[in-house]
C-alpha cells in the first residue's frame, strides 16, 4: 500500500473498494467511440479547465485514452482549447494547423517539444484539423503554455550572422552552438543518463557565444545592425531555453507559476473552457514531490485549483507494467499507488476518488500517495526512485484511469544536427 501506515485488513478494503467502483474502459486507441467512458467523460462536463496528466509520455495506451477524453469533450460538452506543455512559438504553429491548415502536422511539430514529436500527436492535430473544417465558426485552438522558446532554427540564424558580417569568428561561435543543439533532438538531462554528454554544462556554451556574439564589433550599415539585432535576441533565447531546461535548473521540480497563469489568461481573454496534457506532475491538483530526494514544489494543476476551485479537474492516466519502446517497466513497487489499482483484474479503467467509500479508503485517498512517473532518464533497474508523492491522491486526483499493460508511441524521425 501508499499510505504511511497499513494493515492487511485495510489493504483489502481498499481492494474491494477498488474492484467494486472500477468502470472497465474497453477502447484505449484514441479512434475509440464506445460508451465506456461517458461516465468519466460526464464527470467533467461543467469543469472549466480538465488537466489530463499521464504518468509516462511514452505509452500508446495513456495517449489514445487521454485524446479519447478529449475528443469526447470537444464533441459533446464544448471544449475549445487544448493547452499543451511547450512554448508559445510552437503551440502558435500548432494552432495556425489545426485553425487555418496552415502547412502540415510534421512541419507544425518540427519544432516542437520532443514528448510530442510522435505519429499518435499528428493524429491528434489531423483530428482537430478536421473538427474544424467541420466547425469554422465554432473552432478549437492550440496554445503552448511556456514561454517563447529557442528552437533549432535560431542557432542558425544566430551562425548566419557571423559567417556573414563576422566571418573570423564564426567557427568559434560554432564550437559554442553545434554542441548545444542536439538538446532539441535529446534533452540535456537525457544525454547525461545516456552516456552521450559531451561534459561542459550547455547554459556555460550558451553563454559563452553570447558574450562572443556581443563583443563583436558595432555594425556600420542598417541591415547589419538589424541582422545582428536579431542575432543577439536569438542568442538571448538560446541562452534562456538552457539555464531553464531540466539539466539547467539541476532538477525536475520547480514552482514557476507562469504556465497556470497563462492557461487562466487564456481562459479569461477567448472566455474557452480548456483541456491542459502533461505529465501527471504537473496536473495535480496539490503540493508534489519529485524523485528519490522527494523535491518539493507546486505543480501547475496546484494553481489552477486554487484558482478555479472544483472547476479545475485532474485526471491521472497511469499503468501496471510493459514496453515503453526505450524500456520494459516491470511491476510497481508494491508501495506506489500504481501496485493497488493493479489489484483489479482489467485491462483497464478508471475510478472516481469523490465516490462513497468506507472510512478505510477515505484515509487512503486522503493519506500521502507516491506514484511512478517515468521520463527519458528512466531505469528500468532504478525503478523504484521513478516516482513523485502527493500530500494526498484525491486532493490530487479526481479521477485515475489505470491500464494494465503498455505499448509504446511511435516517434517521428528526427532530422540529424547540421
Amino acid at each position: 500500500m501508499n499510505t504511511i501506515s497499513t494493515t492487511t485488513d485495510t489493504a483489502d478494503t481498499v481492494h474491494r473498494w477498488l474492484r467494486d467502483n472500477a468502470r472497465p474502459v474497453h477502447g484505449t486507441d484514441a479512434a475509440d467511440t464506445g460508451t465506456d467512458l461517458r461516465t468519466l467523460t460526464d464527470h467533467l462536463a461543467a469543469a472549466t479547465v480538465v488537466g489530463l496528466g499521464e504518468s509516462t509520455r511514452f505509452s500508446r495506451q495513456t495517449y489514445g485514452i487521454r485524446e479519447r477524453i478529449l475528443r469526447t469533450l470537444i464533441t459533446e460538452h464544448g471544449f475549445r482549447a487544448l493547452a499543451v506543455q511547450d512554448s508559445a512559438r510552437s503551440g502558435a504553429r500548432l494552432d495556425a494547423y489545426v485553425r487555418t491548415g496552415s502547412g502540415d502536422p510534421y512541419t507544425a511539430l518540427a519544432g516542437a517539444w520532443r514528448p510530442l514529436r510522435t505519429a499518435e500527436t499528428v493524429a491528434t492535430l489531423e483530428w482537430l484539423r478536421a473538427y474544424n473544417i467541420d466547425h469554422p465558426g465554432d473552432q478549437v485552438g492550440v496554445f503552448g503554455i511556456r514561454p517563447a522558446a529557442a528552437e533549432s532554427a535560431d542557432y542558425d540564424e544566430v551562425l548566419a550572422y557571423a559567417h556573414r558580417w563576422a566571418p573570423d569568428r564564426a567557427g568559434e561561435l560554432a564550437t559554442y552552438l553545434t554542441p548545444i543543439r542536439s538538446a532539441h533532438r535529446i534533452d540535456e538531462h537525457v544525454q547525461r543518463h545516456q552516456g552521450i554528454h559531451p561534459g561542459r554544462p550547455f547554459a556555460e556554451d550558451a553563454r559563452a557565444a553570447l558574450t562572443l556574439l556581443q563583443a563583436l564589433p558595432q555594425p556600420s550599415t542598417a541591415e547589419a545592425a538589424a541582422a545582428y539585432s536579431t542575432a543577439l535576441d536569438r542568442a538571448r533565447l538560446i541562452v534562456a531555453f538552457h539555464e531553464n531546461s531540466v539539466a539547467g535548473r539541476g532538477g525536475f521540480g520547480g514552482d514557476d507559476p507562469q504556465p497556470a497563469r497563462t492557461i487562466i489568461d487564456h481562459h479569461h481573454a477567448t472566455g474557452a473552457r480548456i483541456v491542459y496534457w502533461d505529465g501527471i506532475a504537473h496536473t495535480a491538483a496539490g503540493e508534489s514531490g519529485i524523485g528519490p530526494a522527494d523535491t518539493r514544489f507546486h505543480s501547475e494543476g496546484s494553481g489552477l485549483r486554487a484558482y478555479f476551485g472544483t472547476g479545475y479537474l485532474s485526471v491521472a492516466i497511469g499503468f501496471h507494467h510493459g514496453d515503453l519502446g526505450t524500456a520494459i517497466a516491470p511491476d510497481p513497487h508494491p508501495d506506489l499507488l500504481d501496485a493497488d489499482l493493479g489489484a483489479v483484474d482489467l485491462p483497464a479503467y478508471f475510478v472516481d476518488l469523490r465516490d462513497d467509500a468506507p472510512p478505510e479508503v477515505q484515509a487512503w485517498r486522503a493519506a500521502p500517495a507516491r506514484m511512478r512517473v517515468i521520463s527519458g532518464v528512466y531505469d528500468p533497474a532504478a525503478d523504484e526512485a521513478a516516482r513523485f508523492e502527493v500530500t494526498s491522491a484525491a486532493a490530487a486526483f479526481d479521477i485515475l484511469v489505470h491500464i494494465r499493460e503498455t505499448s509504446p508511441v511511435q516517434w517521428l524521425p528526427e532530422p540529424a544536427d547540421e
